[in-house]
């Protein structure tokens, strides 16, 4: 009997103590039979996974700084932020953006690689440089958190966006490395109230960290509406419009337009999780899942990796479990 109660307790002793997987704004792709997750952090931090719970972290994508990482964010202090990854022509495109905390001096590049394993002997980014960049007073946007979404066409557009004038789509070229020219802007969302202007504020509305998702007939834009990255005081949620062509309008459930403030709540914080948001979505084996980071409040508000399932109501309206928060816990296994 006391063996077995010893045993108990070495068990529950290794649950608590088991270290989850922390992370801001996490995508992931898949390669073979491997799941790859990368998110911000020095150089771009990624993990490995056979089963989308176990994860082995894999280093850095950027041994060092981007080469134009200075001249496009003077403040740039390693940390790359807000990746996204796509496989396209045979090989995996890697977005991600430099800047200064509440800055638009900010650039958003792209990275190429035939693979993702980083024990292939194919395994080699290759920077392919600045995709864009926002210039204070130049600029009512800010040239941060890179989503691409195909249009059905043979055309790629990128997402992206935080605060200043809102969420813009820009359609790039056919290489994925740079603008389409003649150039094609559209404003997707924004919660501004007044005019737009060029400031070097970022100003009072809260929208950021966009990403396109098609489903049947639609394209659900998602967003991050609040703060991040305050711990305690985290009020990020995400919320989700939708529109049957990729350049939007993008409406939620109520018919509102997310240039006009719009946006319909998909999950918020509770008790037990702060600062949720900056989320992808994926299919996967049939079944449709929410990427996205969470504060955990029992763990001094840590950052971690949340996967969550995501349903259709009738209307056709993303839905998630909150109880997901605590059933998905991530497993930080020993680097290789």
């Amino acid at each position: 009997m006391k063996s077995a109660i010893f045993a108990l307790g070495l068990l529950a002793l290794s649950v608590c103590s088991a270290k989850e997987v922390s992370v801001h704004d996490p995508v992931m792709a898949k390669e073979g039979d491997t799941w790859y997750v990368f998110s911000t952090g020095p150089g771009i931090t990624f993990y490995s996974s056979r089963n989308m719970k176990d994860w082995t972290p894999e280093g850095r994508v950027f041994r060092d700084q981007p080469v134009w990482a200075k001249r496009a964010a003077p403040t740039f202090d390693g940390h790359i932020w807000a990746p996204d990854v796509h496989f396209h022509n045979g090989q995996y495109y890697l977005y991600y953006s430099v800047s200064g905390f509440g800055k638009n001096t900010s650039g958003i590049g792209v990275t190429v690689n035939k693979t993702l394993n980083p024990r292939s002997p194919d395994y080699r980014w290759e920077d392919k440089g600045m995709v864009l960049q926002s210039v204070p007073l130049r600029d009512d946007w800010n040239a941060i958190d890179p989503n691409i979404v195909e249009d059905g066409k043979d055309g790629a557009w990128m997402a992206f966006g935080s605060f200043w004038s809102g969420l813009k789509l820009v359609k790039l070229n056919a290489d994925w490395t740079g603008l389409a020219e003649p150039q094609e802007w559209h404003a997707i969302a924004s919660r501004s109230r007044g005019p737009s202007v060029a400031g070097q504020s970022a100003g009072p509305d809260e929208i950021e960290a966009p990403f396109v998702f098609k489903k049947g007939d639609y394209y659900y834009l998602f967003a991050s509406f609040g703060l991040c990255c305050r711990k305690g005081d985290s009020t990020y949620y995400v919320v989700v419009g939708r529109s049957r062509n990729v350049t939007g309008p993008y409406v939620d459930r109520n018919g509102v337009d997310m240039l006009k403030g719009g946006g319909s709540t998909v999950i918020a914080g509770d008790k037990d999780w702060k600062g949720l948001g900056h989320n992808s979505a994926y299919t996967i084996d049939g079944k449709d899942f929410l990427v996205l980071h969470a504060y955990e409040t029992a763990d001094n508000y840590l950052q971690k990796l949340k996967i969550m399932e995501m349903k259709w109501d009738a209307s056709g309206w993303p839905v998630v479990d909150a109880a997901d928060l605590n059933r998905y816990r991530s497993n930080q296994l020993p680097s290789p």
